[in-house]
């Protein structure tokens, strides 16, 4: 039982960090109908970040962090001003195929300044313990639990209670009426290109602890995608629940069903067997708007 309850806290800890990647997802969909299939790739280039502020300068945690959430802010509004905001009121295609393009260039420029090679910080972050009759949190799991929660939580405030938050909820119900009363939608498309990218950095870091940080960390973008369909493509709420439920899923697979197999590697895909299972009996997701068209 203690080694069921072991996998199950440290898959909520792995869930919340899909989670807040995967609210990226969730953001520019919202506001651009878009997926950003470059999502993936900031949370690749936040892992390198991390070796960067950790390692290579030596800088605390919490430093590393802030630096980091700097660098990203300031990528999500060059991309943003450079690279979408020529294409606003382009076809959803346009912007899909940009962020295609995106991806190409990060992975490229990975690849040029970090040489692509596989890094580790395990050794240089806090050590943190905590245990629970017999259950204990690795200090990484302990680490990206903690951070992920407070970020999540400042985006919920942010979206609730500040002015910016509303309108870029009001950008997502219509872009015509937020546009006739004055909101400038080009100003709430840069806020959420750059939460996109912060929300992708902070999770390589968080991820990056725990497993290393390489060129197919990109890949996890796939996984945030699988998070944003389970829990529907509208709801920041459900990307957070089903965030929880895949990660513990997933090390619940690794844990007992990985070592029954020749190799391994059930793990990874278990997350898109649950969400094949779910596009054929719930589509829209667990918290998703059912649209009904009317002839």
């Amino acid at each position: 039982m203690n080694f069921f309850l072991q996998l199950v806290v440290t898959g909520f800890a792995l869930g919340m960090v899909y989670a807040l990647i995967a609210i990226g997802f969730v953001i520019i969909l919202k506001c651009s109908e878009a997926f950003n299939i470059a999502q993936g790739h900031f949370v690749m280039i936040g892992g390198y970040l991390g070796y960067t502020f950790l390692v290579t300068f030596g800088l605390p945690i919490w430093a590393s962090l802030l630096l980091a959430i700097g660098v990203a802010a300031i990528l999500g509004l060059l991309i943003e001003r450079l690279t979408l905001r020529p294409l606003v009121g382009q076809p959803v295609l346009a912007i899909v195929m940009m962020t295609i393009a995106l991806a190409t260039v990060l992975e490229g420029l990975a690849t040029l300044i970090w040489g692509g090679e596989y890094k580790t910080y395990h050794g240089v972050l806090p050590t943190l313990t905590l245990k629970l009759s017999g259950i204990s949190i690795p200090s990484e799991s302990l680490i990206g639990l903690i951070v992920s929660i407070v970020a999540v939580a400042i985006l919920l405030l942010l979206f609730r209670y500040t002015k910016i938050g509303l309108a870029m909820r009001a950008t997502a119900e219509d872009l015509q009426v937020v546009q006739s009363v004055g909101i400038k939608a080009t100003t709430v498309y840069a806020v959420s290109w750059i939460i996109a990218c912060v929300v992708g950095v902070i999770g390589g870091i968080l991820l990056g602890g725990v497993s290393g940080v390489k060129i197919e960390l990109s890949a996890i973008g796939l996984k945030a995608f699988a998070v944003v369909l389970l829990g529907g493509v509208n709801s920041i709420g459900g990307a957070i629940v089903a965030g929880i439920i895949l990660g513990v899923l997933e090390n619940i697979a690794a844990g007992y069903l990985d070592p029954l197999l020749p190799g391994g590697g059930l793990a990874q895909v278990f997350p898109f067997v649950v969400i094949i299972i779910m596009l054929i009996f719930r589509p829209y997701g667990l918290f998703g708007l059912v649209r009904i068209e009317r002839i």
